[in-house]
């Protein structure tokens, strides 16, 4: 008995350990289940999912398996190697004999080497063309959405299904899978190398194995729990840093610097402290798993010692110099795979996260398509007509009420009326960016759900109140990625005035522009937006409060522009200022979603209804400023 005393002490310590693991792990278990995942498809489904992206390069995966196997050809041979070096040397020892193993063993080593190197060239070129490739289709699938599907998704949101989600999913195709098919079969290779070279070793490692079970199924359980709560944590200090950025001169203007950098400090706080419960986490899995690889490895020495010594035997077998040497390595290659897959799970469980959030994107139906005999309208007249149009973003909510009107091509029509009223809704629908409930649209006197999407809008030029400005240069943002001409670029810019300020710049149309158009004042950025629709010569020209919070000088300019695209197009107009609208050639008064007046400035002022009131109130308004 006092032979087998040193292993029975390191076992009670492991049984200790074992059992104080189990406790903790039903006491988590009888708390109840946390949710652990957000995930709603299967694994199956998603595998599915995935291979269709990984289908059309399959030989690249063939042949990454075909490398793989040779260099697994390393992780079995080599510790049969050193034992047979370990041997040679012990036995009758010959230089020759030593030199042939050790090149034996260099040139598996090298062939390892090199099938690794190409394994990851591989998977790494194979990797980046599947991103690419869903990073196209998730990109083109959200400029496939509804206005209002836009709407109701946060653009950080978005901005992490095209950008960061595909990376996850790239490191399984690149890492994770790979890897996990891998340590499986070197896990098998090696304890298939250790049963034929002495099983009762391999016995004695195995006793290791449910322990090591034990402590994965653990470390998974908590794991899990504490990435999700870093994730959460890092979500919600990125949505507060992409807000307040963005808020950064309100915070400013109201000395809220202190108050904001304490809401701030909350956050990081919380991500510091659940970051810190990671690392805890991984910091006792690791060593236990080490604790049962060194056991092992003392279990070895002490019974390959005492077989040395005394002659000692294991299950009738005798334990040789050259078997504890080659041993030693195999223990090492069957602990780190096992090791590495329960991480490598935990990464697997994340990518299929990523991907099933990016299949959401994916699986969302656009709420404006083209009908299946959509055709397209090489040009239009601008001639628009509403029958009874009745439409509401909410259901039961309605934002037009049975609205009827007609507009002839070239006329210039406004829209008035209160917030809420209609105004904007109804341009809206125009351009199709949502679709009506009731009623119809017709272009032309054609359905506009006749009528193809892309084709619809080509004839249609907008011009809104926030104008967005992407960085590049004015050019860029004039031409927006057409191929016109210097001349053609210019002659718009001339003649909607646009010039005014461009031929002061530095680099004229070369000019940069930084984000938002932030380096431009508010009519500057309106003139490039009159400038860029006339460019792309529209048959219906919107604008949508294009003259709100225009100073004075620059409202002449655009006052003097928008007379002269009158003269390309049908145009539509909402405005509040009614002295910007006067010769329009129809306007018309909405409330409630409901036409109340409508007819020219002079005839609306003779009726003294709603539009008469609020003329007077604004004129009046005018003269006391």
């Amino acid at each position: 008995m006092s032979d087998y005393l040193p292993l029975l002490i390191v076992g009670a310590i492991i049984g200790v350990f074992s059992l104080v693991f189990l406790v903790v792990y039903l006491t988590d278990l009888r708390r109840g289940e946390e949710r652990t995942s957000d995930r709603h498809m299967k694994d199956t489904q998603i595998i599915r999912r995935l291979l269709h992206y990984a289908r059309p390069y399959w030989k690249s995966f063939v042949a990454v398996v075909v490398v793989m196997l040779i260099s697994i050809a390393y992780d079995v041979l080599s510790p049969l190697l050193i034992g047979d070096i370990q041997r040679v040397v012990r036995d009758e020892f010959q230089l020759r004999d030593l030199y042939i193993r050790v090149g034996v063993y260099a040139g598996i080593l090298v062939v390892s080497l090199v099938c690794t190197y190409l394994q990851a060239m591989i998977l790494q070129k194979t990797g980046q063309k599947i991103l690419s490739k869903i990073r196209e289709d998730v990109y083109t699938h959200i400029l496939s959405l509804s206005h209002d599907q836009l709407n109701n998704i946060p653009v950080g949101k978005l901005v992490t299904r095209v950008s960061n989600d595909p990376n996850a999913i790239s490191y399984l195709f690149t890492n994770i899978l790979v890897t996990l098919a891998k340590n499986i079969m070197v896990i098998f290779g090696v304890l298939g190398a250790m049963l034929l070279l002495n099983y009762a070793l391999t016995l004695m490692v195995l006793c290791f194995v449910p322990v090591l079970v034990l402590f994965t199924l653990v470390f998974r359980r908590f794991s899990r729990k504490v990435h999700r709560r870093v994730s959460d944590a890092t979500t919600d200090i990125n949505t507060f840093l992409s807000e307040n950025l963005s808020g950064m001169k309100i915070t400013q203007v109201f000395c809220q610097e202190d108050r904001k950098m304490q809401e701030f400090r909350q956050r990081s706080d919380r991500l510091e402290k659940v970051k810190h419960q990671r690392m805890f986490v991984f910091g006792i899995f690791r060593p236990m798993v080490y604790m049962l690889f060194i056991s092992s490895n003392l279990f070895l020495f002490y019974i390959g010692a005492r077989g040395y010594i005394d002659g000692w035997s294991l299950l009738g077998q005798t334990i040789t110099s050259d078997v504890v040497v080659s041993f030693y390595m195999y223990i090492s290659k069957f602990f780190n795979p096992i090791q590495t897959l329960a991480e490598q799970f935990d990464m697997l469980q994340r990518s299929f996260a990523s991907a099933e959030k990016i299949f959401t994107v994916l699986d969302m139906e656009p709420e404006v398509v083209d009908e299946p005999d959509a055709i397209d309208l090489p040009q239009i007249q601008g001639a628009i007509e509403f029958r009874d149009v009745w439409f509401a973003y909410e259901p039961g909510e309605w934002v037009l009420k049975g609205v009827s009107f007609k507009v002839q091509p070239k006329q210039t029509v406004a829209f008035v009326g209160s917030t809420g009223s209609g105004k904007t809704t109804i341009l809206s629908l125009i351009c199709r960016n949502y679709d009506i409930q009731k009623g119809q649209i017709l272009i032309d006197g054609i359905d506009i759900r006749k009528i193809k999407i892309a084709s619809l809008r080509r004839h249609f030029g907008q011009m809104l109140q926030d104008v967005f400005l992407f960085s590049g240069t004015i050019r860029s943002n004039i031409a927006l990625g057409e191929d016109f001409t210097q001349e053609q670029i210019q002659e718009a810019a001339h003649y909607v005035n646009a010039d005014s300020f461009i031929s002061k710049l530095d680099k004229g149309l070369d000019e940069p522009v930084r984000e938002r158009g932030n380096n431009f004042s508010a009519g500057q950025r309106q003139l490039l937006s009159f400038a860029r629709t006339v460019v792309h010569r529209p048959s219906v020209m919107i604008l949508d409060e294009a003259t709100a919070n225009i100073d004075t000088e620059t409202e002449l300019l655009i006052q003097d522009s928008l007379d002269k695209m009158k003269n390309i197009g049908t145009m539509l107009v909402v405005a509040h200022r009614l002295s910007t609208i006067q010769h329009a050639d129809n306007i018309i008064l909405l409330s409630h979603g409901k036409i109340v007046e409508q007819g020219t400035h002079q005839e609306l002022l003779k009726q003294h209804g709603r539009y008469y009131q609020l003329y007077t109130l604004q004129y009046n308004k005018s003269q006391l400023a």
